[in-house]
């Protein structure tokens, strides 16, 4: 145990240097000039014109924080102890930051869609609102095989929803009234802050379960500075360009993974039962919180708290998936089975030049080899949970990370937006463990 401590201690020791540099703020200040630079490239080069109306204001916001964190840095040079460098101007900037390469990107697209520009959302948005339209006129948010068909050529992409039913949730508002504010995305953001917000709160106020307690030596928050490894995983969720950008303009995946966390966290202070509703809840969205609902269960079988995590892991997503069944079961199996695996009337568009992607249509049999190293990753991490199932919810974060970054890049069929899940997850994972409290002197 001593030895395996040591090793991990040998490997996050770079990490941690440069993590902790100047209290944080030097990596802060890397990762707003990197962002500028990258969301100014996008404003010049995408292709897509939300994606460079994005860039053309995230670029000056990641700027302005970058210039803010100058400022922290000048201020810490003077006075090691300033206020201004501190922990809490930390938070105040990542808030700004934000603000200004998110929301506001995201509220500026959404008042000129309002005002008839129909090139300001990704065509998830609009999926989700159709689907929000259907559920409250016919019950369930998809389109059967047939209906699909009867659309014009150029209209078939859209009347899919590969998504679960709770994800029309979202597209309720549209289906209500049409305006900036029932613009899919602005639901989108607010139940992404208020998740995280929660998240953070069950950091700060909840009591580490004793396996996720570590010997000083393979602490991961960075010697005890449990908040300061929050932030960076906040950070990561929200200013880093793949998640801002992916909520300005389209969003969908940003609840997804703020549930996920929140059930991480809930999992650390030890709440087996709140942390199956939260990943049950990201279930019931989107299947890419499935993986994490397994290796929570497997995690909570360590606790002997399975049965109580299982029970909202799966039954969430059980309960959403019921009304649609009822009401249109082949209509379900369309949208959620077949068209994902690639067997519907038209082809997903996310085809991003990852090594899956690659061999799927470079090579011959390629789609076939490539389904079999997807299998053959999912099958090597489920005997990973078997033989040695994760015993702290740090552990449980790592193996969703790797897991979800292997599947992503071998997906015959992926795109580089599905990033943000590893990226988060990883970063997220040093804020799940608590130090043990310093020996008592004698």
């Amino acid at each position: 145990m001593t030895a395996a401590a040591d090793r991990a201690t040998r490997v996050t020791a770079p990490w941690r240097r440069v993590d902790r540099a100047a209290g944080g703020l030097a990596l802060d200040l890397g990762l707003y000039a990197a962002s500028a630079a990258f969301a100014a490239v996008t404003a010049a080069t995408s292709t897509l014109p939300p994606h460079r109306a994005w860039g053309s204001i995230a670029a000056f916001g990641y700027l302005v924080a970058a210039l803010a964190v100058a400022g922290q840095l000048a201020a810490r040079r003077r006075d090691a102890a300033a206020p201004l460098a501190g922990l809490p101007a930390r938070w105040a900037v990542t808030g700004l930051a934000w603000a200004t390469t998110t929301l506001l990107p995201l509220l500026a697209q959404s008042v000129q869609r309002a005002a008839g520009r129909t090139d300001r959302a990704q065509e998830e948005v609009v999926v989700v609102e159709h689907s929000g339209n259907r559920l409250a006129e016919t019950g369930t948010p998809y389109l059967g095989h047939d209906a699909i068909a009867a659309l014009p050529a150029d209209e078939r992409l859209l009347g899919y929803t590969p998504y679960q039913p709770g994800m029309a949730l979202f597209g309720l508002p549209r289906a209500v009234a049409d305006g900036w504010w029932t613009d899919a995305r602005v639901w989108f953001a607010v139940a992404t802050a208020l998740l995280l917000a929660l998240a953070v709160r069950v950091l700060r106020t909840g009591a580490p379960t004793a396996a996720d307690t570590p010997t000083a030596a393979g602490d991961p928050a960075g010697g005890g500075d449990r908040t300061a490894a929050v932030l960076r995983g906040i950070q990561a969720a929200t200013v880093l360009p793949v998640c801002a950008l992916t909520l300005a303009t389209g969003g969908d995946d940003l609840p997804v993974l703020a549930a996920c966390l929140l059930a991480l966290a809930l999992a650390a202070t030890g709440r087996p039962g709140r942390a199956g509703l939260a990943v049950g809840a990201a279930g019931a969205l989107k299947l890419f919180a499935w993986p994490v609902a397994l290796v929570l269960i497997a995690w909570a079988a360590t606790h002997r708290s399975a049965g109580r995590l299982t029970a909202g892991a799966l039954g969430l997503p059980a309960l959403a998936l019921l009304p649609a069944l009822l009401v249109d079961r082949d209509a379900l199996v369309e949208n959620v089975l077949r068209f994902p695996l690639g067997h519907g009337l038209v082809t997903s568009p996310a085809q991003s030049p990852f090594p899956g992607h690659l061999i799927a249509t470079t090579l011959p049999g390629g789609r076939v080899a490539a389904a079999a190293l997807l299998v053959a990753a999912g099958a090597a991490i489920a005997v990973r949970l078997l033989r040695r199932p994760p015993r702290t919810a740090t552990a449980a974060a790592l193996i969703c990370g790797y897991g979800l970054l292997a599947a992503i890049l071998l997906m015959p069929t992926t795109r580089f937006g599905y990033l943000l899940y590893p990226v988060a997850l990883l970063a997220w994972a040093p804020a799940l463990t608590r130090p043990a409290p310093a020996p008592a002197a004698p």
